[in-house]
């Protein structure tokens, strides 16, 4: 019985195994749809995922017929599924990834004296078990990968012997579980080193780890691994997963990448599509993936700090390890806010299309400070606006003249608006779900234009009947963010004109109005 791996020989090489569409969905509230997986499978192969964990097959209809499809789709990698210890999990995980190009069955069963409690199993009891079940496996699959569950609260004695059993019986790939996130860097490489070491034929397998991020080091608990000598990390996108989550694959495979001097592994990963698959996925589960993650966090290439962003601008190396550009992002944001200094305001400025001398710029750094302190961040129509400083900026191109809604319970809400366009008027009429929605496209069918709605938010509500509201609008076109602001006691007459504000902002930052000059140059017709 043949127990070579593909990369037992190659010491340089390391595995990725993927499991965010089967541990990664087990987090409470991240079940995904049958056509969400197929797209998230699609992108990890295309990726250059080695293995991909399609999901437990017996655990319903639904993950059966994902993993079945997805088996049959897959170009690249090998389509894997989950099994529990006993022949029908088995066989319906056969069954499931029969059709792929190279089927994997994944079997576990939990070895730990806290987990051998569950099915009351005596170690004998349990090592037949797996015997049994690996060999049931290895007769329907050539690649078969065995796990100890809770392997890192395992007696030593006994995690070498049923490693034993599961390579005699025939598993091509041993993984070992740090299931509660219990170990440390040093212990995980460790164990790895002597499991090696100790086991008779472990030279004939490859050794996976998978590490839970319960006290937050999951990542470096699987590169320690590697480090031991294991050569597959099962890790998931944005490290999703059970409780605390796994082992991110973005985190392991830019360390990988970033640190080849003192780790000198290579993968196969196209790491150009990390952001992408990273946002996709934090779309398709509902997990948001925070500010502050590494590699793909919204913070992870922004500088705020003047002193930051002032030696990003002279070389990036003196702030960042590594290229945005590697994800797949188009390069580092510089974000404004309190903290950031004169090199980036001057920067951001140029960006926009004004020079600026150094006694301007102490004027403006004045005035962006005192707006910085009110705000959390200075968006780039915010810079306009201080550079225009004296003008109407809100009402130069578009101007709500009157407005009529009619909406209810008996049908769709209808909006009538007259604008003013440069001193042209233009009424229309259109019905949406709900006022807001039916007012805002008839504004679009007066001013037809491509922005993206990011935000709509009523907020400061005064008390009583008569009260007044606030409405914030953000709109996005071509990169090109502008937000927009109005207060009135009639929330829907308020929110159009903070659509319209925001509308006029984009109007002149198309037209990268420079310092004094007219806005009103830039005519409807071109704009519009």
């Amino acid at each position: 019985m043949t127990k070579a791996s593909p990369i037992s020989g190659d010491k340089s090489r390391v595995l990725i195994f993927d499991t965010t569409l089967r541990d990664g969905e087990q987090s409470p509230g991240a079940t995904m749809t049958h056509n969400e997986k197929l797209e998230i499978a699609e992108l990890l192969d295309e990726m250059g995922v080695d293995i991909i964990e399609a999901g437990f097959p017996i655990a319903s209809e639904g993950d059966f017929a994902a993993v079945s499809e997805i088996a049959e789709r897959s170009k690249n990698a090998v389509i894997c599924g989950l099994a529990r210890a006993n022949f029908k999990d088995i066989d319906r995980c056969a069954e499931a990834v029969r059709k792929a190009a190279q089927p994997r069955i994944h079997t576990f069963i939990g070895t730990s004296p806290l987990h051998r409690a569950i099915p009351n199993l005596t170690m004998d009891e349990m090592a037949d078990k797996i015997h049994e079940t690996v060999t049931h496996a290895r007769n329907l699959v050539d690649n078969v990968q065995w796990s100890p569950m809770d392997a890192t609260r395992t007696e030593w004695d006994y995690l070498c012997r049923v490693i034993e059993i599961a390579i005699k019986a025939g598993a091509t790939t041993i993984n070992i579980p740090d299931t509660v996130g219990y170990t440390a860097p040093a212990e995980s490489a460790d164990l790895i080193k002597r499991l090696i070491e100790t086991v008779p034929g472990a030279d004939e397998v490859v050794f996976a780890t998978h590490c839970h991020n319960d006290l937050g080091m999951a990542t470096a608990n699987a590169l320690a691994a590697v480090a031991g000598g294991a050569r597959q990390i099962e890790c998931t996108i944005n490290g999703l997963g059970e409780r605390a989550g796994n082992t991110a694959l973005e985190e392991v495979v830019m360390a990988l990448k970033t640190r080849n001097d003192i780790m000198p592994w290579s993968t196969g990963i196209d790491t150009t599509k990390i952001m992408h698959i990273s946002r996709r996925v934090s779309t398709v589960s509902g997990f948001v993936v925070q500010p502050n993650k590494a590699i793909v966090g919204k913070n992870a290439f922004a500088h705020e700090s003047g002193i930051h962003q002032d030696g990003m601008l002279k070389n990036r190396e003196n702030f960042e390890i590594m290229r945005p550009e590697d994800i797949g992002l188009s390069g580092t944001s510089l974000p404004l806010g309190k903290h950031s200094g004169r090199a980036a305001l001057r920067d951001k400025l140029e960006h926009l299309g004004y020079e600026v001398g150094d006694n301007q710029l102490k004027d403006v750094f004045v005035r962006f400070k005192e707006l910085a302190d009110r705000k959390k961040e200075v968006f780039d129509d915010d810079l306009i606006a201080l550079m225009r400083t004296g003008t109407d900026a809100e009402n130069d191109h578009l101007k709500i003249v009157s407005m009529k809604v009619v909406c209810g319970t008996g049908g769709p809400a209808e909006a009538t608006v007259e604008m003013e366009i440069d001193g042209k008027d233009v009424t229309e009429t259109a019905e949406g779900d709900g006022p807001v929605d039916a007012t805002f496209k008839a504004i679009r069918k007066i001013y037809p234009n491509t922005a993206r709605l990011q935000l709509y938010q009523v907020h400061a509500v005064t008390e009583g009947t008569d009260a007044q509201a606030t409405v914030s609008v953000r709109l996005e076109e071509d990169g090109n963010i502008a937000t927009g602001e109005s207060a009135n006691t009639d929330t829907v007459v308020a929110s159009a004109k903070a659509y319209v504000n925001a509308l006029n902002r984009l109007i002149v930052r198309r037209g990268r109005v420079g310092e004094g000059a007219d806005t009103k140059e830039i005519s409807y017709k071109d704009l519009a």
